[in-house]
Parts: C-alpha cells; structure tokens; sequence
C-alpha cells in the first residue's frame, strides 16, 4: 500500500559487507539466518553467475530454465549480506516490528523488480550478453508465484514492497502453497483448470530455515487443573501436530539497503511413513499422515462447498496464524525473555481481512498456556497488538466457522473464543442495557441450528485499529455493516486507501515512460507519488504531450 508519502531522498545500494560478528549481549537471531547454507556474495553479479553455472549446472550447456534458475540465484546472492544485516537490526527492536499476516500474496515475477530495486538492471542486461540472451528472454522464463489470486494478494505484495522502500521493518507471513490455485486454458471457448505446478523447476529466491521449524497442534482434547497456588491451567493434549517449516523470500527496499522478509510456511508430517505398515504392504496407508499433514499448503483457496473442503481451510488458516505466532514469541523471547510488558510497544500484528483472524485466540492461547499470563495480562497484549483491514461489505463473504467442527478441530480455542465473547457482551450490555437483540447481533457466537462463530467480529473486537480500503469503503463501514461496534468504539476506525507500489507498476512495467518522467523530474518521484503532480507544468509542452501516449502503452508484463 502507498498511501503514506514515502521517503524521497536516495541512497546509493551500500557496498557489500564482510561478514561480521555480532558482538551485542541482546539475544539476536543468529547472524547466517536468512541465508543457511548459502556462500557470501561475490563481488560482482558476472562473477557470481558464472560461479552458478559452472559448480551448479557441472556443465557448459544449459536449458532456459536452469540459466533463469543461476540468474535468480545470482541475484538474490547480492542481497544476502543486506539482507542478514537487516535481521540483526532488527532484532534489536530499534523500531516497531510488523507482521503481516496473509493468506495470500500475489507477488508476480521477482526478478525485474529485484534488479530495479537493487540498481542492478543494466549490470544484468551486459553480463546476459555472454550467454548470448537478454534479460527480456530471461524474465519470460520465471513463472509467476502462485501465492495469491486477486487484489487482496496483489495489495498484500504492495505492502510489502512500499514499506522495505520506507525503511520499515516488516515481515510478510503466508503459505508456501505448492500448487497455488490453478492454470487456466481455454478449449473451444470454455475455461480449463490445470494444477499451477510454478515449483516444478525449483525456486531460487527462497531459502529453507530448517532451524525456525515449529510445530502446530490440531484435534485431540483438553484438560485443567489447578495448581497449590489456586491457579487453574489448560492443556490441549493428544493433538495430531504438524511441522510448519519456514521458507524466507527477501523483500528488498528500493536503492536503500534494508531486505525484508516473506516468511512463508510449508506444511510437513512428523513422521514420513509408517515403517510397520508399509513393509506389510499397506502403501497408502504407511504414507497417510504424511499426506494429510501436506494437504495444508497444498493449494490455495481449496473448494469449500463440502466438509472437507471447510476443514481443509479452517486448518489453512489456523496452521498459517499459529506458525507464524509461535515464530514471533520466540523471537520476542529471545530478545527479551518472558517479560511480554513491552511486547505491543514493539509489535503489530496486521490481519489482512478475516482469514488470519484466528490468530486472535491463539496468541492469547500461547500467552497464557504456553508462558502463563493471566488473562488479563494476555488480553492487554492481543487487544493492543492486532490490527484488522477488512475488504468487503459483502456479509456472505465474511467468514463463519461452525462451532462443532472447530470444536473437533481446534478445542482448546473455540474455549478461548467463548470466553472471548462473554466478557466482550459485558461492555455491548453496558452500553446498551437490556437490549437483547443488541447481545444477539453483535455476539460473536451466532445462535441458531448450530452456532457459528463470527471471525470478522472476532477480529474487530481484538483489535485496536480496523480499517477499510478506500474512502468510501470505510464510511460504509461504519455507516453500515459494522455500524454498532463504530457506535461502541468509533475510534477504532480509520480508512486506508489501496495503492500499488511505482517501482513495479510504472518505473519496472514501463522503463521508457518512466524515463520519459524521470527527465523531467528527477528520479525521487519513484519514491515519492506526490512528485508526480509536477507533471501537470508540462501539459503546454508540445514535445511532452506528443511522446507520452506512445510509451504509455509500452509495457513489460510485471
């Protein structure tokens, strides 16, 4: 999004750094987090492609898709020292932390904008020369990541885009889906569905971090007991769990240095197979687990007409909201220790409509059955941690779970969701007293057959900010579908309008009007949208006028 004005004065990209030993006594990650197993940068992108294809490929010829593949690694090896350094920065808390929380992310192709962004363009298009392509035929190669479907990814990829170029500090959370949604044919007029297989060939700007593995617990029961000083406790046992295994995309700023991060989460069993069983024959069997437990990051968005189609989300959303709590406690922790009192002062925790909404009881379910707050303690940190954007007024398209299959599912957090609710209905009583029917529509348990939970409600109530995506989305809002909670806490609100980011959607979709623009005004509009006014002196230009429409319409695919 790029609604704030963003930062106009230019660095040039800093010259790589040697590696260096943290020396700080504050508990940062480890230095070679972001780039596990991978060697530092050489100094030049020629010398580091070379490199690839000579010790990657162990040979001289090579298809487009391997050279795509040493291009894209080559790349990201100019970014991996700015890249660690940015973490370790980061874990110092100099400033907020944000995590963005997402189902999708509809990043498009990543190398064109990587090199614009890290000033790399023309270096790449002389070093292709020698291998008798250009960086054109390159970027046709890479297939387009299929981590999102429409706006909703495509505003969460801005996002994160716009706030590595302001210099701040934020951590993209999503799915590492393996299919994505799906490849569309048309055959005699009608669509065709395929599997997107966009990991067929590999992905060279992730990097698996084998040591942030977590693991994230379903199904089973709970129990409590209270302990010699009167306290009662909850644990969720006989859970079927699943490995959430962390793969970091960098997310580099725009000519400034800081490389943020896509963290997204790959669904694995704990067990591979069952030994017993497959040696007696049972192979579909033996492999069950394993295959249940990956069905998660399968694909995006599976059909949820049926049970199982419902489950399968429901499991999406949650696996998606825990792995990636757990991933902040601990970095939290490791900073910090148990004292969570200045843990909303240094973190954001941003829900991107109502999908990771779930993650509202379960922080609550970590901070206290995992490192035993009190309630009130918990909820002080969630309330003022979460923030909500919602993107539809349409009721149908905000989620309902129902409450018998969360409870098979998740028990231990349809609890927490109850309790949730009934000290929330206390403030709605208070406010409206003897009103029922005010209880009724607001409560975030809906009665009736078979209850159901209301996440989007869920969400406004935890959060500290809700906001729409437009100026007239937001007033309707207020005005409207959510016009009680706007009359219980009219500050929450606020309006955020959607944006795209200028680098990928001018500056890399179309260089000659970029270039065009860039004569005329310098380059800071790149970073600076208000900047673009300044055009409005050239209309009485004759030259100006006659050149803009044709390149307006030369455009690369972004």
């Amino acid at each position: 999004m790029t609604t704030a004005k963003e930062s106009a004065s230019k660095k040039q990209p800093p010259a790589p750094r040697k590696k260096t030993i943290n020396t700080s006594k504050a508990k940062a990650e480890p230095i070679t987090e972001p780039a596990a197993d991978i060697c530092e940068p050489c100094d030049t992108l020629g010398a580091s492609l070379a490199r690839h294809i000579r010790y990657g490929l162990c040979r001289d010829d090579h298809d487009p898709e391997e050279l795509f593949t040493a291009v894209g690694e080559s790349v990201k090896e100019q970014m991996l020292d700015e890249w660690r350094q940015t973490r370790i920065k980061d874990n110092q808390y100099q400033q907020k932390q944000v995590a963005y929380l997402s189902l999708e992310f509809l990043m498009g192709r990543a190398l064109g904008n990587a090199l614009l962004s890290l000033n790399l363009t023309d270096e790449a298009k002389a070093v292709l020369t020698d291998y008798a392509t250009t960086l054109e035929d390159i970027e046709q190669v890479e297939h387009d990541a299929g981590l999102g479907n429409g706006g909703l990814g495509r505003l969460a990829a801005c996002f994160l885009d716009s706030c590595a170029s302001l210099d701040l500090s934020v951590t993209g959370y999503g799915i590492r889906y393996q299919y994505g949604m799906f490849m569309q044919k048309i055959v005699d007029g009608y669509q065709i569905e395929q599997p997107d297989r966009w990991l067929r060939h590999g992905n060279p700007w992730e990097v698996r971090i084998a040591h942030k593995i977590v693991t994230v617990p379903f199904f089973g029961h709970t129990e409590n007991y209270v302990d010699k000083h009167g306290r009662r406790h909850h644990v969720w046992t006989d859970t079927q769990n699943v490995l959430a295994v962390p793969y970091d995309v960098p997310i580099p700023g725009f000519n400034n240095g800081r490389i943020n991060t896509l963290r997204l989460w790959k669904a694995e069993a704990n067990d591979e197979f069952d030994l017993a069983e497959f040696n007696e024959g049972d192979y579909a069997e033996a492999v069950a687990t394993k295959n249940l437990a990956e069905q998660i990051t399968m694909v995006l968005y599976p059909n949820d007409a049926s049970v199982n189609g419902k489950e399968l989300r429901l499991r999406q959303q949650y696996f998606l909201s825990s792995a990636s709590l757990q991933d902040l406690l601990a970095r939290y922790v490791a900073h910090y220790g148990k004292d969570f009192s200045q843990f909303s002062q240094h973190n954001v925790l941003q829900l991107n409509d109502t999908h990771p909404s779930i993650a509202v009881p379960e922080l609550m379910r970590l901070l206290l059955d995992q490192y035993e707050l009190t309630w009130d303690e918990a909820w002080a940190i969630t309330s003022e941690s979460m923030a909500y954007t919602n993107h539809t007024l349409l009721p149908e398209a905000l989620e309902r779970w129902s409450v018998p299959m969360m409870k098979y599912m998740l028990p231990r957090i349809v609890e927490i969701i109850f309790e949730i609710n009934s000290r929330y209905l206390e403030q709605v009583a208070h406010h409206w007293p003897g009103n029922i029917e005010k209880l009724t529509s607001m409560s975030i348990i809906e009665e009736g057959l078979e209850q159901h939970i209301r996440m989007a409600y869920l969400a406004i109530v935890a959060s500290f900010s809700v906001n729409g995506v437009a100026g007239l989305h937001t007033q309707l809002l207020k005005d409207g579908l959510f016009s009680d909670f706007y009359q219980l806490w009219p500050e929450k609100f606020n309006n955020k309008t959607n944006g795209v980011t200028p680098r990928r959607w001018l500056a890399y979709c179309n260089p000659k009007l970029a270039s065009l623009i860039t004569r005329r005004l310098g380059k800071e509009w790149i970073t600076d949208l208000s900047r673009l006014a300044a055009l409005n002196a050239f209309t009485s230009d004759k030259d100006f006028v006659k050149e803009w429409p044709k390149l307006s319409s030369q455009i690369n695919k972004p």
